[in-house]
């Protein structure tokens, strides 16, 4: 399905015979490219950037690359093509045929479900915004980029979704997920997660890597939707989420393979020996990840969840790949989960299936954050160390859910507050660690170079070379 590039918002929903709903996303149109200048890169609005844009939903050619100012990037409104016969795939009203329109019913389930998602999307530019001004390279600069204005058309995604589907209520809130900004005390955004700042590289890999991983599992989520328009969307969403992963995964490899050259050449694992070459040591790097993935948890919503039950059931939100299930109805179905007991211990319970959906989603992302762990640590053996960077328990700093207020040690073992407090900075990054990774944090932007405490890529960007000039600096 080709994307008409001729149209002032490219699309290939033929906007152009709904004049309705074109005037009003054209008279959006001006306020997000103001909100772009306002929150989006900062110092950067003027220079060329090797970018993908999006031209085909083909999966076989579906970008090209090319030098373009940020704010004449095409955003657009993309959506995979419909499927013929498509019948909804679980819930209740599993193999009747999927909804074009929005139910009456469910009109205000999924008016908030794609709200909260459209409202990651600008939030992550706005926590980022500032980290090109310490980029480690000219190649991790475009990258943080490519993400940006990705995000930003993962917004345009839900606010076409908004307009076309939502009347006046769907005008009001697309208003709305411009006026909230990330942090803002008195108007933040939805999602705590989001709120929090990127201000350093390894903060940025770390978001990238979790983080937008949770985003991946949000939109598989979604994508199997019994709307129709909604379910279309996120699929190709979910082509451009992958990039984001990939530059969280292969950039915390680099951190980790230039620490490993540099405890190799000095023949030593000490921290205070490593922070004085310049590099991040791997307990510091861990303490991340421990802050990272334990934030995301949360993201996933309560183990035991009316609310996941009854968008399952109705067919709005359903589990990744839903094919991979025997049953999906799961009316009469359950599992056994791990909750806190009354004696400070740990039993299992069982519960429906469909009540515990938000803990198989939880399970599904914790699997796939494990492939990079794996991918890290066989690194770390290779060189020749003992140590092994792990996911912290699920239940370690948790906020919403059963495991809400219950304190552990990142392996999940019980605590007490006193202690947890006491031991804080063993778990998570001190502000000694924050200050030191911000002290590395300096700009490089000479093409092919690289800050000193992460190592080169193994290649570059759609077969150029790593030395490219990947921003257009002067």
């Amino acid at each position: 399905m080709a994307i008409n590039y001729q149209e002032r918002i490219p699309n290939n929903v033929d906007l152009g015979n709904d004049r309705r709903l074109q005037r009003a996303l054209e008279h959006w149109q001006p306020r997000f490219l103001d909100w772009w200048q306002e929150l989006g890169p900062e110092g950067f609005q003027s220079k060329e950037v090797y970018l993908r844009t999006a031209t085909s939903v083909d999966a076989k050619g579906w970008a090209s690359f090319g030098k373009v100012k940020m704010p004449d990037y095409r955003w657009g409104i993309f959506l995979n093509p419909e499927e013929k016969d498509r019948t909804i795939g679980f819930g209740d009203d599993y193999g009747k045929p999927v909804w074009q329109q929005v139910p009456g019913e469910y009109r205000s389930t999924l008016r908030r479900l794609i709200v909260t998602q459209g409202d990651t999307e600008p939030a992550s530019v706005e926590q980022q915004r500032l980290l090109g001004q310490t980029c480690p390279s000219l190649f991790d600069l475009r990258n943080l980029f490519q993400v940006n204005v990705e995000e930003g058309r993962h917004l345009w995604a839900m606010v076409y979704l908004l307009h076309a589907y939502f009347g006046r209520d769907g005008r009001e809130e697309a208003e709305d997920l411009l006026l909230r900004h990330s942090g803002k005390e008195d108007n933040p955004r939805i999602l705590e997660t989001f709120n929090e700042p990127v201000s350093e590289w390894l903060s940025f890999f770390m978001f990238t890597y979790f983080t937008d991983r949770d985003g991946k599992y949000q939109l598989k989520c979604l994508a199997e939707s019994s709307f129709d328009p909604l379910a279309r969307t996120c699929q190709f969403m979910l082509t451009e989420e992958a990039h984001h992963m990939y530059v969280g995964e292969t950039g915390i490899t680099r951190i980790i393979r230039r620490t490993l050259e540099k405890m190799t050449e000095l023949k030593t694992d000490d921290p205070i020996i490593l922070r004085k070459a310049g590099v991040i040591d791997l307990p510091l790097l861990q303490r991340y990840v421990n802050y990272w993935f334990s934030s995301c948890m949360d993201l996933f919503g309560a183990e035991i969840s009316s609310n996941a039950a009854i968008t399952f059931a109705n067919g709005i939100k359903g589990r990744p790949d839903e094919r991979q299930y025997e049953d999906h109805i799961a009316r009469d179905t359950s599992l056994e989960i791990e909750m806190p007991d009354e004696k400070g211990g740990i039993c299992i319970e069982e519960v429906a299936v469909r009540s515990a959906i938000n803990c198989q989603v939880r399970d599904a992302y914790i699997k796939d954050c494990m492939v990079g762990v794996t991918r890290w640590n066989r690194l770390i053996k290779k060189a020749g160390f003992d140590y092994a960077i792990e996911l912290p328990s699920s239940r370690f700093r948790r906020n919403i859910g059963s495991w809400a207020g219950v304190t552990t040690t990142p392996k999940g073992d019980f605590i007490s507050e006193a202690e947890f407090h006491r031991r804080q900075d063993e778990f998570l990054p001190s502000d000694d660690d924050r200050n030191y990774v911000l002290s590395l944090m300096r700009q490089v932007t000479e093409p092919g170079k690289i800050a000193g405490w992460i190592a080169a890529p193994d290649r570059g960007i759609n077969n150029m070379p790593v030395d490219y000039e990947y921003v257009v600096l002067k």
